[in-house]
């Protein structure tokens, strides 16, 4: 389960990380402008890399919960915020975007929530010495009867391993440096290729503290809530 993340970053750092143009301060030739997101909730616009027509890597935003294309209403999306890596291949409303159109999500670190003695803890899993960590997500166009169309996204997410396991049974899809290339390319659509990418997440490039629980409400969006929880 991956259900809030950060991304606290320059636009040199995306650029530098991800591989995708820089021009006047600013990403992509959209001159998309960043601000720090410190608690990136479902439904809202989240920033993606994606490979275009021409095999550039290009930045955009969707909205973070993934509208099947056959579905009759995008209130779909609230319940397709994360896909199981490890079934995402044989459900109908994930197998041609897994082949077809992957991205990358930027994040500085994501939330998990520990339960104990009937609270709900939250933690936040960062990457070390502030490592950008690129998250294997999907995509998919839905296109509405008055002629709309919304892009729209999900994390896959894969079993859980430490640090990540001390707190939850599952964790998003972490990308290495390597399958950055791979990933995106809209070219590679052999199942077990996209498997053995995924089998590859990191998380040895993680750390993990206990945060405020001010990080529960989607309403707080500030630096307070990637602090370390004093006490």
């Amino acid at each position: 389960m991956c259900g809030r993340f950060a991304l606290v970053a320059t636009a040199q750092q995306i650029a530098e990380e991800f591989g995708v143009s820089l021009a006047e301060g600013k990403i992509g030739p959209g001159g998309i402008e960043l601000a720090p997101r410190y608690n990136i909730a479902p439904s809202q616009p989240v920033l993606v890399i994606r490979e275009n027509a021409v095999g550039e890597r290009e930045l955009t935003h969707f909205a973070w919960g993934l509208v099947p294309s056959w579905a009759p209403d995008p209130s779909w999306g609230a319940r397709m915020i994360n896909v199981r890596a490890e079934t995402s291949a044989e459900k109908p409303a994930f197998r041609n975007p897994l082949r077809r159109r992957r991205c990358i999500i930027p994040a500085s670190g994501f939330y998990e929530w520990e339960k104990a003695k009937g609270v709900k803890q939250p933690w936040i899993f960062r990457g070390c010495d502030g490592r950008l960590l690129g998250l294997a997500g999907i995509w998919e166009v839905w296109n509405g009867p008055q002629g709309e169309s919304i892009e729209t996204c999900a994390i896959l997410t894969v079993p859980a391993v430490e640090p990540v396991a001390r707190v939850h049974d599952r964790m998003p899809a972490i990308l290495s440096r390597d399958a950055y290339g791979p990933w995106l390319d809209r070219h590679l659509e052999k199942p077990e290729k996209i498997k053995e990418i995924l089998e590859q997440t990191e998380a040895d490039v993680l750390e993990c503290y206990r945060v405020s629980p001010i990080v529960n409400s989607p309403t707080h969006d500030v630096p307070e809530c990637i602090a370390p929880l004093e006490g």
